[in-house]
């Protein structure tokens, strides 16, 4: 089933966020959620996963699914490495060499033993995606997840989103609007 938001509206502290939104975000596809800043796009995804309630309106097609997410900020367990980090979200089945090839295949091997902590920007960011994209779920939350990625990186990233996000439904925030057409994805905008 699609996720709709069906004239949600929502405000902190007084303030309209959201007024009377009607979004839809389609089941087993790659949607991407452009808008202005300040526009409540990682209000939104808050709205979806559950960590806000709409002041009103309704939100369809969320009930029991499993969600992954990347926020705004990685976080990461800052002491452990990049392998407990993902091993921590992952099916026990998931074998340590599988979650290693899955890392190098995004360039982080060379930091393998390391605490996160100590990983660069764009590091962490990968290591975020790659739990993401590892952890059992239906639906993959990703806001802004290509922040801190030089154009090579970003690409590899791509290109990793689309191979291992085959029959899930994915919301990536992102102002690029060469992400939408390189990701194949559906573009939304908010207003």
């Amino acid at each position: 089933m699609d996720i709709h938001l069906k004239q949600v509206s929502i405000q902190f502290d007084g303030k309209p966020i959201l007024n009377n939104v009607n979004l839809t975000f389609v089941k087993e596809r790659i949607n991407c959620l452009m808008g202005p800043s300040g526009k409540g796009k990682t209000t939104i995804l808050n709205l979806i996963m559950g960590l806000i309630k709409p002041d009103s309106g309704e939100i369809l097609g969320i009930r029991n699914l499993q969600i992954a997410a990347v926020f705004q900020e990685d976080r990461l367990i800052e002491h452990w490495d990049a392998l407990k980090n993902i091993s921590f979200v992952c099916d026990k089945a998931i074998e340590k060499e599988y979650i290693l090839r899955e890392l190098q295949q995004l360039g982080i091997e060379e930091s393998m033993g390391k605490p996160v902590r100590d990983f660069s920007g764009g590091m962490r960011r990968r290591v975020a995606i790659v739990r993401a994209l590892l952890a059992k779920s239906d639906l993959v939350i990703l806001d802004e997840p290509f922040r801190g990625l030089d154009i090579d990186l970003k690409e590899r990233v791509i290109e990793y989103i689309k191979k291992r996000t085959n029959e899930k439904t994915v919301i990536v925030v992102t102002h690029e609007i060469e992400d939408v057409t390189q990701l194949e994805g559906e573009l939304i905008t908010l207003q």
